[in-house]
């Protein structure tokens, strides 16, 4: 069965990007337009992989992190963070907040498919 990967970002065009790219490597994906909306369609369900957007209306990517890691089902599941934020401080948030890699848009497909390959085996 397919590794599942949740891309969560309010850019449409990234979300597609990313989508095509992580279901051409094999992986199938769930995407969400920000970090409430991962909360709600995560519920639970099986999730091998998150890759979430900083900067989102409604809940930023860090605050979704904090949220998605407080759930038991959820706290092993790593996190990369894909942002045009390149700050030290914003990357020890993120990595306070549980964020295993820290991808910097404009991103090539194969330098995010790199970072998911050593987070997770397809």
């Amino acid at each position: 069965m397919a590794k599942v990967i949740m891309i969560v970002d309010d850019s449409s065009s990234v979300r597609q990007v990313a989508g095509i790219t992580l279901r051409g490597a094999g992986y199938s994906v769930v995407e969400a337009v920000d970090g409430q909306d991962g909360l709600v369609k995560a519920d639970g369900q099986k999730i091998n992989l998150v890759i979430s957007d900083v900067n989102m209306p409604n809940m930023d990517g860090i605050s979704f992190v904090k949220a998605l890691k407080a759930k038991p089902e959820y706290k092993f599941t790593p996190v990369i963070m894909l942002t045009t934020e390149c700050s030290d401080a914003k990357m020890k948030e993120g990595k306070a907040a549980g964020a295993k890699a820290w991808v910097v848009k404009p991103f090539k497909p194969e330098q995010m498919l790199q970072a998911v390959a050593m987070l997770i085996a397809p």
